[in-house]
């Protein structure tokens, strides 16, 4: 019998494979992240043509073989279309699929991490919520998931008011994190806050934050 199973995740990046198909990296609810091959869906007339592109969510039926997987089907649920037309917003979202690729593991379920992702993306294209501040608010939280958040620098200068909004970021359901806005003041500290602990728990460069820095400084 044919061995398939089903997951439910996001497509974090795709490269070319052979002359028509695809490699896709999955970020999924139930095995981590996993690489699957899509077969000749580099062509336009493939029935898994578009659906293995970066943000693409959805379930995909796969194949398991001894040493790799291949998409069968794929339902996709949200293409994040939105990007296509919001460069910045699509960099943003690059950034967090990078991190998220950084911070995944093959077979490692990372449920929480993977709603995180999906609900930052779509913050990402509202209008009553900054760029920045999502990318914050990504950024601090994710590193709580991975047990690696430090918690509120102990450092004289530091507002009331981001002390707040860093608890508020570490304590609050998923599903409200993305309900406040700051003044420039404190989201300029809590930019601050969150570069520094990136570049002390990130121990590698990441592709997609040269191009994001060109739209925050």
């Amino acid at each position: 019998m044919e061995d398939f199973v089903i997951v439910r995740g996001i497509v974090l990046k795709h490269a070319p494979a052979g002359d028509y198909d695809w490699v896709a990296t999955i970020f999924t609810a139930e095995r981590g992240k996993i690489t699957a091959f899509a077969r000749s869906a580099r062509k336009p007339s493939a029935k898994l043509s578009g659906m293995v592109e970066p943000f693409c969510f959805g379930t995909f039926k796969l194949f398991a073989g001894k040493n790799s997987y291949t998409i069968v089907e794929a339902d996709i649920e949200n293409y994040f279309e939105g990007f296509r037309t919001n460069l910045e917003g699509a960099c943003y979202g690059t950034f967090f699929l990078e991190l998220c690729s950084f911070y995944t593991r093959e077979n490692n379920e990372d449920i929480e991490l993977l709603n995180l992702l999906y609900l930052s993306l779509k913050a990402l294209l509202k209008d009553n919520i900054s760029n920045k501040l999502v990318r914050c608010i990504f950024e601090l939280r994710a590193l709580l998931i991975e047990g690696e958040y430090p918690g509120i620098p102990d450092r004289s200068g530091l507002l009331e008011s981001t002390k707040y909004a860093m608890e508020y970021i570490s304590s609050s359901p998923l599903g409200r994190l993305f309900s406040f806005n700051l003044s420039e003041e404190v989201l300029a500290q809590l930019d601050q806050i969150t570069v520094e602990y990136r570049k002390k728990y990130i121990d590698r460069p990441l592709k997609s934050l040269e191009m994001l820095e060109t739209f925050e400084y």
